[in-house]
C-alpha cells in the first residue's frame, strides 16, 4: 500500500499519469493499475479523469493530505530521533514578499505550540499556488487575490490591502506620475503574477505607453533596480514596509490609487495542524 501511496501522490503532483510515471520511474499502464488498486481498497475514486488529465475531487484532496502524513510517518520508523509525539505536517505556500515579512513569526509560534511538527513553505507566484491548493497539493497559500472567483471548495482569509506607489530614483525630478511614466525607463512587475496583471491594467485603462527596459517577479529586486536609476516602477506598498530605501521616492497616485488584496486561500477542510498555522498567519498580520 505504501508503493501506491507514492504512487498517488506523484499523480497529484504531476497532473498526469504520464508525467508521474516519468517522475518515479514507472509506465503510465503501472501507474494506472496501482491508482486501481488504491481506489478499490479505498471504495471510492480519487481523480475526476479528463482526457490525459488527472485532476483531484474533493475525496482526493482530503486523501492527499493523509496520504502525505503516513509517508512522512512511514519514513520515520525505526528512527530514535521521532518525537513520541504524532509528527504532523503542514505545507504552506506563500509569495516571496510574504516570506520576508511576516510569515517567519508565524512559523516560529506555530513550532513553539506543536514541538516535534513540521512545515514547509512552497515558493511561487500567486496563479501557481492558488493552482497547487486546489490540486491539494499544499494546505494553504498566502497569495495576491485572484481576479476571478475561487472554486467553491475553497476559501478565502483577507490580510491586508496594499496600495501601488510609483517608485522614482531619488535623483529623478517630478511628481505628476503620468509624465514619470511616459518619460522615464519602465520596470515592470512581472505580467505572469496577479499583481504585475494589475499594473499592466492600469497601464492599459489610463492609455500609459511605457519604455519597458526589464520585468521581473521580486519587489525587493524591483525597488534596487529603482535606487540604482535603472528606471521607474509600480509597485506596492507592502504591508511590513514602513518607509522605502534612501536612493528612491514613491509617488502617491492619489485617487487613481489601486490595491493589491493579499489574503490565505485554503480548502474547506484542513487539519488541526494547518488550522493553527493559518490561524497564526492571520495574528502575525493583525499584531
Amino acid at each position: 500500500m505504501i508503493a501506491e501511496l507514492k504512487t498517488f501522490i506523484a499523480v497529484a503532483r504531476a497532473g498526469t499519469f504520464a508525467a508521474a510515471g516519468q517522475q518515479i520511474g514507472l509506465t503510465q499502464a503501472a501507474v494506472s493499475a496501482q491508482i486501481k488498486r488504491l481506489e478499490a481498497g479505498l471504495g471510492f475514486t480519487l481523480f475526476d479523469r479528463t482526457g490525459r488529465a488527472a485532476r483531484l475531487n474533493p475525496r482526493g484532496r482530503q486523501t492527499l493530505a493523509q496520504a502525505q502524513e503516513l509517508i512522512a510517518l512511514y519514513a520515520q520508523l525505526g528512527s530514535h530521533q521521532r518525537s513520541k509525539a504524532t509528527t504532523v505536517f503542514v505545507a504552506l505556500g506563500a509569495i516571496a514578499s510574504v516570506q520576508q515579512a511576516f510569515l517567519p513569526a508565524a512559523l516560529a509560534r506555530f513550532h513553539r505550540a506543536l514541538p516535534g511538527s513540521r512545515t514547509r513553505v512552497v515558493p511561487g507566484v500567486s496563479t501557481a499556488l492558488l493552482n497547487a491548493v486546489d490540486a491539494g497539493e499544499i494546505d494553504a497559500a498566502v497569495i495576491i487575490r485572484p481576479p476571478f472567483a475561487l472554486p467553491s471548495d475553497l476559501r478565502w482569509v483577507p490580510l491586508a490591502r496594499e496600495p501601488f506607489r510609483l517608485l522614482v530614483p531619488r535623483a529623478v525630478r517630478g511628481d505628476d506620475w503620468r509624465a514619470l511614466l511616459a518619460n522615464q525607463p519602465f520596470v515592470r512587475y512581472d505580467r505572469g503574477s496577479f499583481g504585475g496583471r494589475q499594473v499592466d491594467r492600469f497601464l492599459r485603462a489610463r492609455q500609459v505607453a511605457v519604455n519597458e527596459v526589464c520585468e521581473l517577479d521580486e519587489l525587493d529586486a524591483i525597488v534596487q533596480l529603482v535606487a540604482n536609476g535603472l528606471g521607474v516602477a509600480l509597485l506596492p506598498q507592502t504591508a511590513d514596509r514602513r518607509r522605502w530605501p534612501a536612493g528612491v521616492r514613491a509617488i502617491d497616485l492619489g485617487a487613481h490609487t489601486f490595491h493589491r488584496d493579499i489574503g490565505i486561500v485554503h480548502r474547506s477542510e484542513l487539519t488541526e495542524a494547518a488550522q493553527r498555522l493559518v490561524q497564526g498567519v492571520v495574528e502575525a498580520y493583525a499584531a
